[in-house]
């Protein structure tokens, strides 16, 4: 069954043959995971620049792929199917990149969580840019640069560290031994940790 072309429909579906389109996408999910990943490579994460532009471009080149076959019924479906498959096969890249770290006495800790998510959002971003859609692209990457650095600053500041983590800084010690009784050990501790 064929559906007749809407406007939107031409924007998202391209013919194979269509280099320029091709290269507008691909070149966007490029620069996409290109930026995300120079963030993360900066940072000193496990996961870096070519990392992140794989994966961008692998989202973007499997949503191309039934967007170049033409406009009917399972086209679509099979977009839908692929966008689901991109989401769960790009969780598993990341679930490789999460590591616990057990220490005798202390609370676990668990690293690489905001990679993997980032490397998962990295790929939505490809999957938006071979699906065409610039806008989402764009904005998606600058909130995602928000994220991965803006709300890494603002965990420094000391009253979110004080209220959101309890750990005191030099200035507000005193604070927590005062209403917390009992704990000064723990908090002189926190409070060396911190220096």
């Amino acid at each position: 069954m064929f559906i007749p072309m809407t406007y939107g429909a031409s924007l998202l579906f391209f013919s194979p043959d269509d280099w320029l389109t091709v290269t507008l996408r691909l070149g966007g999910a490029l620069l996409v995971g290109g930026a995300i990943g120079l963030n993360r490579q900066q940072s000193g994460r496990p996961a870096g620049l070519r990392t992140y532009m794989a994966v961008s471009v692998g989202a973007a080149i499997f949503v191309m792929i039934p967007l170049q076959a033409g406009i009917d019924i399972n086209s679509t479906n099979a977009l839908s199917r692929t966008v689901q498959g991109v989401a769960t096969g790009v969780g598993f890249i990341g679930g490789g990149i999460i590591l616990q770290q057990s220490r005798q006495n202390l609370k676990p800790q668990v690293k690489g969580l905001t990679s993997a998510a980032a490397i998962w959002l990295t790929a939505g971003l490809g999957t938006a840019a071979g699906c065409g859609m610039w806008a989402t692209s764009l904005v998606g990457t600058l909130i995602t640069l928000v994220i991965l650095s803006g709300v890494k600053k603002l965990k420094q500041v000391p009253i979110y560290r004080s209220h959101i983590y309890r750990k005191p800084t030099s200035k507000n010690a005193k604070l927590f031994r005062s209403t917390e009784p009992g704990s000064n050990s723990s908090v002189d501790n926190k409070a060396a940790d911190d220096r």
